[in-house]
């Protein structure tokens, strides 16, 4: 389930993708957008005899294809009684159809598909994943199957199976902090009459009524060919894509004429408020309007209003809240894009002891006076200069690209759209955005507010919420067509169609140069889109905290943009937002970085702001402060979210006290160090380590060595390093435990059990490294992998289960994960131990399962490395590890050669079942008495803090 507000299209484009050639936007649509043109994703739709429309977008920059089958059903077509009907469906299609009665997956793992996946929202159902352009055929035999051979697969078992896996989601969602709120006001906002009451999980109630015979009529209602549309963005032509179309799809029917939702915005006439006690660390307001569908001219001037008054860190209200009446750690506001109506939202993180009331009377405040004034010329400016640059920048995955020109599409028969919607959007003035804001965010909000407590064991769903209204428009049957189908000569008996070749990766080779300093620089050129991205790399990182108050390194790094000697943070912001500049920076394990995604045509203006952020932080009292109090806040967020207390808790056992290592994997420090830091340890930080002899430069993108090296010797050549010697880590080798150790953390009223145990394995610098990654994916690491398919597929006690390692120049930790339902927390730690234990004994992995893990990473390159930041990402790993710099063109050969023996040993050397540390964070009471009964090994009972219980309680005293 995806949120795409327009306005967000900031972020959301950022993995947007453009064809080659990409066309200009016509000109003259509106006049104001000529100054702020963006490309076009040219496209040619066909509709097919039976009524299934398909688009196609041609993209030759690699040899991939992007398709996406869009169903034109989502929760608000499911009559009451049936929520979450669409999205356990939605679960079914990946069980196999009648000509593949297998995993939908496991053909594309062995074609190695990237972006694959299906989602469930309010008005559609989508599934998407993009292909080697020679397993294109076998990608749309099997969309087709599933679409008009789909019946025959299902029955009692798969249903009772996904219904549990789709429980187990809808726990594991709830479970997180905050994370029954949006049912709430879902069903609060929308009248009981309205489709849009109840979210798309569903309630408990409903899923376990579902019966074969309902499933199977959704499908015979909802999944008929006109009701469909397929986008296939990437290296085709649009006679190939209508040709293979007609063969695959043209047979199936196109299904019923469908009851359509109509446009119901449904807004309140008063204010009305309500309350819910969560295991959460602070109190959160939300705050929800009911404005006008996607796609209206409405609801994209209210994608301004959105942005002005808590887009980003120069807008209204985190100006107010967080900046001047230090009232809050955050501030967002977005609009939730739906069809028949959507929601304009507010939320607010309430810093830890302020009265709500107080958050209240300054939201109220700043609302009206943007209500009364509007947006500034200026600020309207900044949010359209962004946008289009997200535009220009994003433009690479296919997968987006078919995300795009479905959307419109499907909702307004129109691909382009989003032409159109960028067009008013550039053509907004602040009068027109006063106006809109008027008349549709000035009355009429709900406000829910979240506060630490109890847990209520209800399911969320089952909130009563708004009572029915008046006012609710009748559905409307779409048209009802003249449709036909097409006889197809493909011979479903023989199964899925074969590959018989591979398009070979196309990777960039890598230049290097060296700045007036001595500062070496690498570059990818990739010409794709008019974008450089540039990024500094320090050998430093959360390893570097030793010896100094944890959470230096990440803290220091949060601080570059929080301003320069010569600017402070906010307009620090303002200028990032003016060049339509992206400019981070932040740590990993062993590795600091601080990196520029910059358009073409402003480079020179954005390397020089990066330049003064990095190179002259002013580290302000003030600053720290405000950042200090965020901080304090993202721990205790850390502490109340299950994953986060185990990756805080469980790295300190594995490498135990002293070790560089032996820190919260969150890089975030703990309140002490946080409290303790000062700017003397963050300026001595960055003398020790944020200097031009610990520096490599990484560029990708749009330019050439002969033009990148003045224009970065103009912006860091000058930079000397400090007389002080650079500082060594000491990266100790840690010895493994003598025997399993089990560690519980209570989290009272927890519907599922977070499950996380680890060991040491070796280096990513490790000779067998490619072998360890290969045993590690048909362990753990993939859809079908062992543990994911005993825990979700088989028993249904888990929405994933998997294991990984995490990259480290030193032993890394190698990680089981499986959040599980709680009745089954001791039976699924029983199934994880067993798993582990056969792969290294009676149950060696099989040459079926090791090759298709080769095959499937070999395959999946031109995919993977289809974008610039993708292309950045092999960089950083060439730089960190000591890779040659051939190693991505030489990488499948590598992967080839890997023998079977050598994979099993791989496993042999890693698994260790006999030394696992775990971590088990959920209800005690429930979880602790089975848990011993295991006899696994010495069991101990932490607290969130990862503090012995009893030493708590000692202390406490």
């Amino acid at each position: 389930m995806v949120k795409k507000p327009l306005a967000l299209l900031i972020a959301g484009l950022l993995i947007l993708t453009g064809g080659t050639p990409l066309a200009r936007a016509a000109a003259g649509t509106v006049a104001a957008a000529a100054t702020q043109q963006i490309p076009e994703l040219a496209y040619s739709r066909v509709i097919l005899p039976n009524g299934l429309t398909v688009v196609v977008h041609e993209d030759h920059k690699a040899p991939v294809v992007a398709v996406s089958v869009w169903y034109h059903v989502g929760s608000s077509y499911e009559p009451k009684g049936k929520t979450g009907f669409a999205h356990l469906f939605e679960h079914l299609m990946f069980q196999g159809s009648e000509n593949h009665k297998d995993e939908f997956f496991k053909p594309f793992e062995l074609a190695g598909a990237t972006d694959q996946n299906g989602t469930t929202w309010l008005d559609r159902t989508n599934y998407f994943e993009t292909v080697p352009t020679s397993a294109l055929d076998m990608a749309l035999w099997m969309e087709s199957d599933r679409m008009g051979h789909l019946l025959g697969a299902i029955g009692q078992a798969q249903l009772d199976e996904q219904r549990g896996v789709v429980q187990n989601e809808k726990r594991q969602g709830e479970n997180q902090p905050y994370g029954r709120a949006s049912e709430l006001i879902q069903a609060e906002a929308f009248p009981a009459n309205h489709p849009y009451h109840h979210d798309t999980i569903g309630s408990m109630a409903d899923l376990n009524a579902a019966s074969l015979g309902d499933v199977k009529q959704w499908f015979r209602d909802y999944y008929g060919a006109a009701n469909t549309v397929v986008v296939l963005s990437g290296d085709i032509t649009p006679a190939q894509a209508k040709e293979k179309m007609l063969k695959y799809f043209g047979d199936i029917a196109a299904g019923p004429q469908v009851p359509r939702p109509q446009p119901w915005v449904a807004p309140r006439d008063a204010s009305t408020r309500g309350t819910m006690t969560d295991n959460v660390a602070q109190t959160r307001i939300y705050r929800e309007w009911n404005v006008p569908g996607r796609g209206t001219t409405d609801e994209n001037l209210l994608e301004l209003a959105a942005a002005v008054l808590g887009g980003s860190k120069t807008s209204r209200l985190y100006q107010r809240l967080v900046y001047q009446d230090k009232l809050a750690d955050d501030v967002s506001v977005d609009v939730e894009q739906h069809v028949l109506a959507s929601l304009f939202q507010l939320q607010v993180d309430v810093k830890k002891g302020v009265d709500p009331a107080k958050v209240d009377a300054a939201i109220a405040d700043e609302w009206q006076r943007f209500l009364k004034d509007g947006p500034t010329a200026d600020e309207l400016a900044r949010v359209k200069t962004q946008t289009r640059a997200s535009f220009v920048r994003g433009l690479e995955n296919v997968n987006t690209q078919a995300t795009i020109l479905a959307e419109g599409q499907l909702y307004r028969n129109d691909p382009g759209a989003y032409l159109k919607d960028f067009n008013e959007f550039m053509a907004a003035t602040p009068d027109r955005v006063r106006a809109v804001a008027g008349q549709w965010i000035s009355t009429g909000d709900y406000t829910l507010t979240v506060v630490p407590g109890k847990v209520d064991a209800t399911d969320a769903a089952t909130a009563v919420g708004r009572a029915a209204t008046p006012g609710a428009p009748a559905p409307a049957l779409s048209a009802k067509g003249d449709y036909t189908t097409v006889k197809s000569n493909v011979d479903r008996s023989k199964g899925v169609p074969a590959i018989s070749t591979f398009p070979d990766l196309s990777f960039p080779i890598l230049q290097r140069g060296k700045l007036a300093n001595g500062v070496e620089v690498v570059l990818a050129e990739r010409h794709t889109v008019p974008a450089v991205q540039l990024q500094l790399l320090f050998d430093a990182g959360y390893a570097a905290d030793q010896g100094r108050k944890l959470g230096t390194s990440s803290f220091s790094m949060a601080m570059l943009d929080e301003g320069s000697k010569t600017l402070d943070s906010v307009e620090i912001a303002k200028r990032k937002q003016r060049l339509g500049a992206l400019i981070m920076a932040g740590c990993g394990l062993d590795y600091c970085n601080a990196s520029l995604n910059a358009l073409d045509d402003q480079l020179k203006p954005s390397l020089d702001l990066f330049a003064d952020i990095v190179r002259n932080p002013a580290f302000r009292e003030a600053d720290i402060s405000r950042l200090r109090g965020q901080w304090l806040a993202g721990i205790a967020q850390e502490k109340s979210q299950p994953t986060g207390i185990a990756l805080r808790t469980l790295p300190p056992l594995l490498y135990g006290k002293g070790h560089a290592y032996a820190i919260p994997f969150t890089g975030s420090g703990t309140e002490a160090s946080i409290k303790a830091m000062d700017a003397a340890d963050m300026r001595q930080f960055m003398t020790d380590f944020i200097r031009p002899d610990n520096m490599r430069i990484l560029v990708a993108g749009d330019t050439t060595l002969e033009q990148i090296i003045p224009q970065l010797n103009a912006a860091f050549g000058g930079w000397t390093a400090p007389a002080s010697k650079l500082p060594l880590k000491n990266i100790g080798k840690v010895a493994p435990p003598a025997q399993v150790r089990v560690y519980l953390i209570d989290r009272p009223g927890a519907q599922q059990s977070l499950i996380l145990a680890g060991s040491l394995a070796p280096s990513t610098e490790a000779p067998n490294n490619l072998e360890i990654q290969t045993m590690n994916g048909a362990f753990g690491g993939s859809f079908t992998s062992r543990l994911n398919m005993n825990l979700r597929e088989g028993k249904h006690w888990a929405y994933g289960a998997f294991s990984f390692l995490s990259n480290a120049k030193g032993q890394r930790p190698f990680l089981l994960y499986a959040p599980v339902q709680t009745d089954k927390t001791a039976a699924s730690v029983a199934e994880m131990l067993k798993e582990a234990k056969g792969v290294i004994g009676d149950k060696p992995l099989t040459a079926q399962e090791i090759s298709k893990i080769k095959v499937g990473d070999v395959r999946s390159m031109p995919g993977g490395y289809q974008t610039t930041s993708a292309v950045m990402g092999a960089l950083q790993g060439i730089a960190l590890y000591n890779r040659p710099d051939d190693y991505v063109q030489t990488l499948k050969s590598r992967i080839e050669a890997q023998s079977d023996a050598s994979v099993e040993a791989a496993a042999k050397e890693i698994i260790h079942p006999r030394r696992l540390t775990w971590v088990i964070v959920g209800d005690l009471k429930t979880i602790e008495a089975p848990i011993r009964a295991l006899k696994l090994g010495d069991v101990r009972v932490l607290d969130a803090d990862g503090q012995p219980e009893a030493e708590t309680a000692k202390a406490a005293k």
